[in-house]
C-alpha cells in the first residue's frame, strides 16, 4: 500500500475564493521549505496539481523523481465565485453560499463543482497513484487534502471541514483496508 505525503502548496495571500485561478505561491520562507523537504521521504516521487502554486512548491522541495503534473489534483473549481470575496457572494446569493459551506455535498457554485464532485475527482487520482511507489509526495491544495482525509478517516464532509490544513503542512495517510492516518496538518 502506498503512503501518501500530502503537502499543501505555499501561501498565495489571496483573501478571495481561489480554486482553479492560477495564482503563484509565496515561497520566500526558505527555512520552512528546507524543513519540509528534509521531513519528506528521500527518493519518493513527487506529483503535483498543474496549477503554478503547486508546481512551484513541488519544485522547491529539492531534486526528487517527478511524475507528470495532474490537473485532477487541482483545488475545487469555484466557477463564477472564483476570485470573489465571501461577503460579496453572500450579498448576492446568501442561501446558496451558506448551503455550499454548511451542507457540503451536491451544492455547486454557478459554473463550478460540488464537494462530491471534488472528492470523486481526488479519490480517482489517488487510486491511480496507488502502488506506483511505497511513498508518494502529492503537492496539492486545501480541498484535495481534506478529500483524501475524509476518505481515510471515513468522515462526513461536515466533520472533515473541521480540520485545518495550513500552507506547507504535511498530511500523511494510507488507504486500506485498514486505512491509516499518520499526521494531519504537520508543520515540519
Amino acid at each position: 500500500m502506498t503512503r501518501f505525503w500530502l503537502v499543501r502548496h505555499g501561501p498565495t495571500h489571496a483573501k478571495t475564493m481561489i480554486g482553479w485561478t492560477d495564482l503563484p505561491a509565496d515561497l520566500s520562507d526558505t527555512a520552512a521549505l528546507a524543513r519540509l523537504g528534509a521531513h519528506l521521504p528521500e527518493g519518493a516521487p513527487v506529483i503535483s496539481s498543474d496549477l503554478v502554486r503547486a508546481v512551484a512548491t513541488a519544485d522547491a522541495l529539492g531534486p526528487r523523481p517527478r511524475l507528470p503534473h495532474d490537473p485532477d489534483l487541482r483545488e475545487m473549481h469555484f466557477g463564477d465565485w472564483e476570485t470573489r470575496a465571501f461577503v460579496e457572494i453572500e450579498a448576492e446569493t446568501p442561501a446558496l453560499i451558506r448551503a455550499f459551506w454548511e451542507s457540503p455535498g451536491d451544492v455547486r457554485p454557478p459554473g463550478g463543482e460540488s464537494w462530491n464532485d471534488l472528492t470523486a475527482r481526488i479519490w480517482a487520482a489517488l487510486d491511480r497513484l496507488q502502488g506506483t511507489a511505497p511513498d508518494v509526495i502529492v503537492v496539492a491544495h486545501f480541498g484535495p487534502i481534506l478529500a483524501a482525509l475524509q476518505r481515510a478517516l471515513d468522515l462526513t464532509a461536515e466533520a472533515t471541514f473541521a480540520h485545518r490544513i495550513d500552507n506547507l503542512s504535511v498530511t500523511s495517510l494510507r488507504f486500506g483496508p485498514p486505512s491509516q492516518v499518520f499526521a494531519i496538518n504537520h508543520q515540519p
